[in-house]
């Protein structure tokens, strides 16, 4: 058993709890969204936290007596983290308050009730291939990964060991085992008899997500958008008629110590959401969503719930892209990259991507929380759905544009090949010039960004060019190509660079 005793400080100003005016038990659950890891590595391990993390808020109704009690607060979460509990009685703030908090997590399980059974007595019950059951008590010596070592009664060879979990009989549960995560406080208590207490604590282990559907519409000019949110519960407790809030954004899980506390927004969005659907409102510099019903949320599960309304005919443009490098560098030099051959090989495909503006005139104007966007379009021989493709996109904010990568074209095709390289490492310089062809085999115009990253050295010149280019930034620069049906075009530059 494990036990965490501490002396709470209770930072809960008596007058600010006084104001909150409620009456009945129930339960809240403030979630928020796992933060994501890219070079985290993830292997089972029972003792480890599942991701996701959550504010719990209860209001329990408990009896007490004037002066010490000893209470025993369970159902709490497996994954609770003891030290970020608050506790604040409504019915008299000012007179009650925790001196000492333990909690115990040493749950009942075989392998425990046997450790506790060694140097005792217990029962085995072997049976025969006829099916009788005769029963034997030995004396448990030793038991580990389900390998017994037991003292029999008999005086020649009393010792015997076995593997695998027999059947036995045992005579009592041992003590210091619970059967669920407890708190147990020693409290001291005013005014006795029946207080409402509100209990936040902090838990690991339970989290949610966003998740969108895009139908493309014909002529792929325009989305209709949908939104779901999927709260993943394993913190081991089920949350009963829940009143669920959400924080979408980028919260530093130092900061949840002081969540559970309270406190309003800032204005309303313009979400707009069914009866009993989310609200959303400004919350510090984060969002919050708002259920405005209540909701069980069971252990174990998950729970899929409408985000917003969906939202049709969303304009939205189809773009290709054409990244001729075939291997992107992951990263750039300490000095000028003089090796002639070093990234010549091309890359043939074309990548699709769909891009929409997040904005009140094109039927959103909502923040979008970052989630998996699954990409549908509609099959005009006989109208059912068909899957085109899946990206992951990060917190779209109000007038900011969302854009989805779908895959690759299969009609327009791209070669890019380097035509001129050299190099006076005397007078600290080089040229080199490239070709892209694009071919389209498709029956319309094809608009094509032609990107490519100047990844030689930090002081570069486009000293000829074929086409105008924009600089995205210091070492990526666009053509915009428009390719004719059945046709090719070529976007030809010559970079010079200096060190």
């Amino acid at each position: 058993m494990k036990k965490l005793s501490a002396i709470l400080a209770l930072t809960f100003i008596a007058a600010v709890h006084a104001e909150e005016k409620r009456g009945t038990e129930g339960v809240g659950l403030t979630i928020y969204m796992p933060q994501k890891n890219p070079n985290a590595y993830h292997y089972y391990d029972s003792n480890r936290a599942p991701d996701g993390y959550a504010v719990v808020k209860e209001w329990r109704f408990i009896e007490l007596k004037k002066g010490a009690n000893d209470v025993r607060y369970t159902d709490v979460a497996k994954w609770i983290d003891a030290a970020s509990v608050h506790f604040n009685s409504l019915t008299d703030p000012a007179g009650t308050f925790i001196v000492e908090q333990n909690y115990e997590y040493d749950l009942v399980s075989a392998d425990k009730i046997l450790e506790k059974y060694i140097d005792r007595p217990i029962t085995l019950l072997r049976g025969d291939k006829d099916g009788n059951v005769t029963e034997e008590t030995v004396e448990l010596l030793s038991v580990k990964n389900r390998d017994f070592v037991v003292k029999r009664s008999e005086q020649a060879n009393p010792i015997e060991i076995f593997s695998g979990m027999p059947r036995m009989k045992l005579g009592e549960l041992p003590g210091g085992l619970i059967t669920r995560p407890t708190l147990f406080w020693k409290l001291l208590a005013k005014t006795p008899g029946r207080h409402l207490c509100k209990v936040a604590y902090e838990t690991k282990g339970i989290g949610w997500k966003a998740s969108y559907t895009a139908v493309m519409k014909p002529g792929d000019a325009a989305v209709d958008l949908s939104g779901w949110v999927t709260i993943d519960n394993k913190s081991g407790a089920t949350y009963k008629d829940a009143e669920i809030k959400l924080v979408a954004g980028d919260v530093h899980a130092a900061a949840t110590r002081k969540s559970g506390t309270g406190g309003t927004g800032g204005g309303q969005g313009s979400m707009q959401s069914r009866e009993g659907g989310f609200s959303m409102k400004d919350f510090f510099e984060f969002k919050l969503y708002t259920l405005a019903r209540s909701s069980t949320v069971k252990d174990n599960s998950q729970k899929q719930l409408e985000l917003f309304q969906p939202v049709v005919n969303v304009p939205a443009r189809k773009l290709f892209v054409y990244f001729g490098l075939a291997d992107v560098p992951p990263w750039f030099f300490g000095s000028p990259a003089v090796d002639k051959e070093l990234r010549i090989q091309s890359n043939s495909k074309v990548d699709i991507y769909v891009k929409f503006r997040n904005s009140a005139a094109n039927g959103l104007g909502i923040p979008l929380p970052g989630g998996d966007v699954r990409v549908y379009k509609e099959d005009p021989g006989d109208g059912s759905l068909e899957f085109i493709g899946e990206d992951t996109t990060d917190h779209a904010a109000v007038d900011e544009d969302v854009l989805l990568r779908l895959g690759n074209t299969f009609d327009v095709v791209g070669e890019r090949k380097q035509k001129h390289f050299k190099c006076d490492y005397g007078a600290r310089w080089m040229e080199e010039a490239f070709e892209i062809t694009l071919r389209n085999h498709k029956t319309e115009p094809a608009e094509i960004i032609v990107r490519e990253i100047l990844y030689r050295w930090v002081n570069w010149e486009v000293i000829e060019k074929s086409a105008d280019y924009e600089k995205i930034d210091s070492r990526t620069i666009h053509f915009p190509v428009t390719v004719p049906p059945d046709g090719e075009s070529k976007v030809t530059y010559r970079v010079k660079y200096t060190w």
